[in-house]
């Protein structure tokens, strides 16, 4: 008697979502997008200077936002869910520090 086994796998799902992330400039935008996109299932990250909003496209199976917002934590950014250390964002350029009211390019 042959045994069938049957196995569930989940199906990964694209899924779009945006969230806020601190910064001011356009050096800012390069590096919160290029921190998101290292994320490991991330395929698209488009901050927006205007609105501080990151626009994110990831695999749901490989990452999630909050695993996002860490890495942009790390990278200087605080955003809804992630401080960034006071040590790495005392290290962003001049321009970039927007806990200070920094002008806004």
């Amino acid at each position: 008697m042959a045994a069938v086994l049957m196995l569930s796998t989940a199906v990964a799902k694209t899924v779009k979502t945006t969230f806020e992330v601190k910064g001011n400039c356009d050096m800012c935008q390069k590096r919160i997008e290029k921190a998101a996109k290292s994320v490991k299932g991330v395929t698209s990250a488009r901050w927006s200077k205007q609105s501080g909003q990151l626009s994110l496209v990831y695999d749901n199976k490989q990452t999630s936002p909050e695993k996002v917002q860490q890495v942009l934590a790390t990278a200087g950014h605080d955003t809804g869910a992630f401080k960034a250390d006071k040590k790495v964002y005392d290290k962003l350029p001049a321009c970039c520090k927007y806990r200070d009211n920094a002008d806004k390019h």
